[in-house]
């Protein structure tokens, strides 16, 4: 069958960002991008599952984003690396939240360690790609599933502008190809399943999340210095983006990858 088409293409443009009715669920959703993606999910009207692993926080700060935009937001504990654990997860959300169904999912759980490549173990090389790599392949494997059943699915991945060049001065080789290995998954999944789901990617630049303000400020400087946009991004610029993907206004686009980084890439 065809890449989905809406009934009407001709709504008018402001109605297709509406997410009313529709359910999601988001990885790496307690902290930093992936709250901010679970807040504009909800915001746009889609009740949310907020997926985390380590957050202590997270059923607060799940039910104060429900409290602030009048739809259901609920956090469910689990780990995306660990295949068979994220499966049972993703199927709860679409069997009890979702009523049966599952809409969207945003592969957002991430990881990144400063390690030069002389001195990976197998431990350190694999606890990135674990979460990176493995956690969004396992995580679209389980949503794959139900959006063939149901015929129709979203899915999106959160990368990195490290898909697309090296980083530096950090060394970070395992997490700068773990995000590009993502970016080129998502386009294997988008021509693989497009008789019944969207796959596209956001990959973002530098980004005002923990991540970052744990690092060195003449890094941070040196960061900034590299950016034609002279600033870092806040991680709630990020959210429209997410929404865009998620709703039927881009209903004919899939395998894209958005880079969002003040022109970073550029140079």
């Amino acid at each position: 069958m065809p890449l989905f088409k809406p009934e009407n293409v001709n709504t008018p443009v402001l109605s297709q960002f509406s997410l009313g009715g529709k359910i999601a669920a988001v990885t790496g959703g307690a902290r930093g991008i992936g709250v901010e993606v679970v807040r504009g999910l909800a915001e746009a009207g889609a009740d949310v599952a907020l997926i985390y692993t380590s957050s202590a926080n997270a059923p607060d700060i799940a039910a104060q984003i429900a409290k602030e935009t009048g739809v259901r937001v609920e956090a469910f504990r689990s780990d995306v690396a660990n295949r068979s654990e994220i499966a049972a997860t993703i199927n709860q959300i679409a069997e009890e939240f979702g009523h049966g169904r599952l809409d969207i999912v945003v592969a957002n759980a991430g990881i990144c360690a400063n390690v030069p490549a002389l001195e990976y173990t197998e431990e350190t090389w694999q606890k990135n790609n674990s979460v990176n790599l493995d956690g969004v392949m396992w995580t679209a494997q389980a949503a794959g599933k139900i959006f063939q059943k149901q015929g129709k699915g979203n899915l999106i991945v959160t990368a990195s502008v490290s898909a697309t060049l090296v980083n530096i001065p950090q060394l970070q080789a395992a997490y700068n190809a773990s995000k590009a290995a993502a970016v080129h998954l998502a386009k294997c999944l988008a021509v693989e399943w497009v008789d019944f789901a969207r796959v596209n990617c956001i990959s973002p630049g530098f980004i005002m999340t923990e991540m970052l303000t744990k690092q060195p400020k003449e890094r941070m400087d040196k960061w900034i210095s590299l950016i034609p946009g002279r600033r870092i991004c806040d991680a709630a610029e990020l959210k429209s983006a997410f929404v865009f993907l998620a709703g039927d206004s881009c209903s004919y686009m899939t395998g894209a990858d958005i880079i969002i980084d003040g022109g970073y890439t550029l140079l």
